[in-house]
C-alpha cells in the first residue's frame, strides 16, 4: 500500500513525522495532495496537551493543495485543480448546517472542526476530504498558495469576529492581541466600515502590521495602560465593539472593561483555563452588553468569498508568512512557532 509522510500527535509535547497509508476516497470524498499548509495556535494547544486528541492523529486544519482523486458522486471538479478547504468542513445537510451553523455541524460543539481534531488533518502529503461537494473550492487563477493560505482558518476566523461583533459603519473598535487572528480581525473591522480601529499588543512588529492592515491607533500595552488610553480616545464613552483574539482572562476582561454600555464583545480566543466575569465590568448583568463567541466559518462558499477579497487586493495577508519549512522539518517549525521566536507570525509548510 502506498504511504505518505504525516505529522502525528504522539503525546503531550511530542509531534513527529511518521509514515501512513495514503487514503483512498470513498463516495462523496476527495483526496487532496497538499502543497502548502501551516501551523495554528490551536495545534500548539494540542501539542501541549491542553486540547485532547487521540494519539496517532495527523494534525493540521489549513489545507492548500491539488485534487489527486475524487470519490463517487463528487462532480464539477477535475483532477489537478488547485483548491483550498476550510478548517471547518460542514456536511451541509444536518439541522445545524441548514440552520446556518456550519461550525457546529451535527449539533455538537465545534462539530464542523474535523481535520486534526476528529479525523486526520493536513500536515501531511495527502488529505482525505469528507463532504467534498460542500468543502472544495477552486483557487482563482493568478493567486499563489501563500496568498490563500490564511483563508481556511485565520482569515475566516478573524473576519468572523468582526462580523459576529456586528461592526457598523462609523463604529469604534478595539482588538486585543495582534497575532495572526487578531490581525485578520483588524483587517475585517476596516472592511466592515469602522471609523476608529485600535489595536493592542506588546510586539512592535505586530503593531506595525496592524497599522498596515487598517488600525488607526496602536497601543503597546507594555508602555501604556490600554484601558486608560481607550477611554481617553473615546472621551470616556468606551468602544462600540471589542474583539478578544488571544484567549486569556486578562484580554477578555480588558475587552469587557473597554466596552460602552450596550457594547458588543466578540470573543475569538481558545480558552484553556477558568474564565470569570468581573461584576463591576459586567455592570452586574445590567449593562446590556452582548458577548458572542465565533468558531471559524467554513465551507466552500465561505472560501470563495474570502479568496475574492484576496484577489481584489483589498486585503493582503501573505506578508504574515514570516518563515518557511519543509514537512520533514515540521518539528523545528513547531518549536519556533510555539515559542514565538524570531518575530514569527505564520509558517508555511510545503511538501
Amino acid at each position: 500500500m502506498p504511504t505518505m509522510k504525516a505529522a502525528v500527535y504522539l503525546r503531550p509535547g511530542k509531534i513527529a513525522i511518521e509514515e501512513k497509508p495514503i487514503p483512498a476516497p470513498g463516495p462523496g470524498e476527495a483526496l487532496i495532495k497538499i502543497t502548502t499548509t501551516t501551523i495554528c495556535g490551536t495545534d500548539v494547544h494540542i501539542l501541549k496537551g491542553e486540547y485532547p486528541v487521540k494519539p496517532g492523529l495527523t494534525i493540521g486544519h489549513e489545507p492548500v493543495g491539488v485534487i489527486a482523486a475524487l470519490g463517487a458522486g463528487v462532480t464539477g471538479y477535475e483532477l489537478g485543480q488547485r483548491v483550498v478547504v476550510g478548517a471547518i468542513s460542514p456536511c451541509g445537510q444536518c439541522y445545524s448546517c441548514l440552520d446556518g451553523q456550519h461550525s457546529q455541524c451535527g449539533g455538537k460543539p465545534a462539530g464542523g472542526w474535523r481535520f486534526g481534531n476528529t479525523i486526520d488533518g493536513c500536515q501531511a502529503e495527502y488529505l482525505l476530504v469528507p463532504y467534498a461537494m460542500s468543502n472544495l473550492e477552486v483557487i482563482p487563477d493568478g493567486l499563489t498558495d501563500e496568498q490563500v493560505l490564511m483563508c481556511p482558518d485565520i482569515m475566516s476566523t478573524g473576519f468572523g469576529g468582526a462580523e459576529s461583533g456586528d461592526i457598523k459603519i462609523g463604529d469604534t473598535v478595539v482588538i486585543f492581541a495582534q497575532g495572526p487572528i487578531g490581525l485578520c480581525a483588524t483587517a475585517g473591522a476596516k472592511l466592515r466600515g469602522a471609523s476608529l480601529i485600535i489595536a493592542v499588543d506588546g510586539v512592535a512588529s505586530r503593531l506595525d502590521m496592524a497599522r498596515a492592515l487598517g488600525a488607526d491607533i496602536t497601543i503597546d500595552y507594555t508602555k501604556t495602560d490600554p484601558l486608560t488610553e481607550i477611554m481617553r480616545l473615546t472621551h470616556g464613552r468606551g468602544v462600540d465593539v471589542a474583539i478578544e483574539a488571544l484567549g486569556t482572562q486578562m484580554t477578555f476582561e480588558s475587552c469587557l472593561r473597554a466596552l460602552k454600555p450596550g457594547g458588543r464583545l466578540s470573543s475569538l480566543g481558545v480558552y484553556s483555563g477558568k474564565l470569570s466575569l468581573p461584576l463591576d465590568a459586567f455592570a452586574a448583568g445590567l449593562g446590556d452588553h452582548k458577548i458572542i463567541t465565533t468558531l471559524c466559518p467554513g465551507g466552500k462558499e465561505r472560501m470563495r468569498r474570502l479568496m475574492n477579497v484576496v484577489k481584489s487586493g483589498r486585503v493582503k495577508l501573505d506578508a504574515m508568512v514570516t518563515h518557511r519549512f519543509k514537512l520533514d522539518d515540521i518539528e523545528q517549525a513547531y518549536d519556533l512557532f510555539a515559542n514565538q521566536r524570531d518575530g514569527v507570525l505564520k509558517v508555511a509548510i510545503t511538501t
